[in-house]
């Protein structure tokens, strides 16, 4: 799927917002309506190597599992999660977060989503609608980001270890 680009803005310091986002642990709360069981992959849930594996409540996905993991991470301004999806783990997933300082103390919230299907019947798959979902829990996420920043609402359970 070509880069799914989506933005917002939050009335926080952009330092602020990174450090919230550089914790994945904290992503099972503004993304809990799209995905689901979210569990950490290590101890560490805080910058390079911190990951989660989750499921993908998406319609007509028959292989919900997915998985993210931090690989760059450049305070306060880039954070990028690298991860799989799908049957075998066969597809990668990109997510990319930039942060933009905006006037006052907000910040700018860039937020893009990519996957690069294996196989054909992947490709067939995707282009069912998935672009314009991603698009739109993406839009709800960074909504939902925004709320939990700015008037510390949503505050719901944390990820947690695997067992």
């Amino acid at each position: 799927m070509d880069p799914v680009t989506v933005t917002a803005t939050v009335a926080r310091p952009r330092e602020e917002v990174f450090e919230y986002l550089a914790d994945i642990a904290n992503h099972a709360e503004f993304t809990d309506h799209f995905l689901k069981d979210f569990r950490l992959t290590r101890e560490q849930s805080y910058g390079r190597g911190a990951g989660a594996r989750y499921r993908l409540s998406m319609p007509l996905n028959r292989f919900p599992w997915a998985d993210a993991t931090i690989v760059e991470f450049d305070p306060p301004y880039r954070l990028v999660e690298a991860g799989r999806a799908g049957k075998f783990n066969r597809i990668k997933v990109t997510t990319e977060y930039r942060l933009y300082e905006g006037a006052g103390d907000t910040t700018r919230i860039e937020l893009t989503s990519e996957t690069e299907p294996a196989l054909i019947s992947d490709k067939l798959l995707e282009r069912l609608g998935a672009r314009g979902w991603v698009k739109r829990q993406n839009r709800r996420a960074l909504r939902r980001l925004r709320a939990i920043l700015e008037d510390g609402e949503l505050r719901g359970r944390r990820a947690t270890l695997a067992r």
